[in-house]
């Protein structure tokens, strides 16, 4: 009984039995992991939007690129060598040799 009395008298036993720590206690809990708001709900939502923000930036990098290469297509030299290299176009009577070489090695 003696330990009983000592563990009533103690300040920890004080604190943990307020009624405004015990209210306190089990709403932080609710709130951290069980409500629609929760802590691990924010923190999946700020990985996605990470993700988004860098597939966005993934994108206007690759804009800007398609961009330069459109602005290097106004010249006919430049469309004609796109033209031969991408998509092994040819001028009539001529004849493309592809050369692959062998990189097993």
């Amino acid at each position: 009984m003696s330990s009983l009395k000592n563990l009533k008298k103690s300040r920890v036993f004080k604190i943990l039995t307020n009624t405004f720590v015990m209210i306190l206690i089990p709403f932080i809990v609710w709130m951290l992991f069980f409500d629609e708001n929760s802590f691990l709900i924010h923190r999946k939502f700020n990985k996605e939007i990470e993700e988004l923000e860098s597939t966005i930036s993934f994108y206007k990098n690759k804009i800007e690129q398609d961009k330069e290469t459109i602005k290097k297509l106004e010249d006919s030299a430049e469309l004609e060598r796109f033209a031969r290299e991408k998509y092994l176009m040819k001028k009539e009577n001529e004849n493309i040799y592809i050369i692959e070489f062998d990189t097993l090695k």
